[in-house]
């Protein structure tokens, strides 16, 4: 009687297709609760200035690298240079009803050659904040970055004690990979990073996720959901 023979683990990973993925360029995404538009200072500065400064605020800065900002005149110098970063693109959030901005959000850390993209910079005010839109607005980053651009992996990071941060990613679909202990300082504190990961094998079961999700039928009158958001 032979014994089984030991079978080595492969000493390489699975071979990959090395075309390289497209950069992001300055288009609109449009929603059906939202449309996600290129940061112009001219059409969403004052929006979302006054929907992210103020006394009841404060919070939606606490996890971020920036801000609260002194002045209006600080906050649109900041964003114009943000809207002109060739190392990020920095998308306003609009409602579709008010046509205001309330929210933005950045396709960043672009690795076209390795197609690896990370969502980041996201800043969703009240009025975003629990709401259909603000999935949606997640949902067309994500089939963007997959679909239009042909990137593999699809990043999310935040602060670890960002509860909510990491709570939504889960939401979202992302998988945690683990804690980058001492990864960064921001506003003079330690910042250990929580990351999370998209794949590209992983977008068509978490796109139907999201659109069953999104579909008007799965909300009723009030606007409340039906079905919560699953995998």
């Amino acid at each position: 009687m032979s014994l089984p023979q030991e079978v080595e683990p492969p000493i390489l990973g699975m071979p990959v297709e090395s075309f390289p993925a497209k950069q992001p360029e300055r288009v609109t995404l449009a929603g059906r609760i939202v449309t996600l538009e290129p940061v112009n200072v001219d059409a969403h500065a004052e929006a979302l200035y006054d929907q992210s400064h103020g006394y009841d605020n404060e919070s939606l800065w606490r996890y971020m690298p920036e801000g609260p900002f002194a002045d209006r005149a600080s906050f649109y110098a900041r964003l114009h240079e943000q809207a002109a970063s060739p190392y990020s693109l920095l998308f306003a959030i609009v409602d579709n009803v008010s046509h205001r901005a309330v929210g933005h959000a950045a396709l960043m850390r672009i690795d076209s050659k390795n197609r690896s993209i990370e969502v980041g910079n996201v800043l969703f005010t009240a009025r975003l904040q629990r709401t259909a839109g603000a999935t949606e607005a997640m949902y067309l980053l994500a089939r963007h970055a997959f679909e239009d651009l042909g990137y593999r992996r699809y990043e999310w990071k935040c602060d670890s004690l960002n509860a909510r941060s990491r709570q939504a990613a889960l939401r979202l679909g992302f998988t945690f990979e683990g804690i980058f202990r001492q990864h960064r300082v921001v506003k003079g504190r330690n910042r250990d990073t929580a990351w999370f990961s998209m794949l590209d094998s992983e977008w068509p079961a978490r796109k139907t996720s999201f659109e069953r999700w999104l579909a008007p039928s799965n909300f009723d009158a009030a606007g409340q959901q039906k079905k919560s958001l699953e995998r």
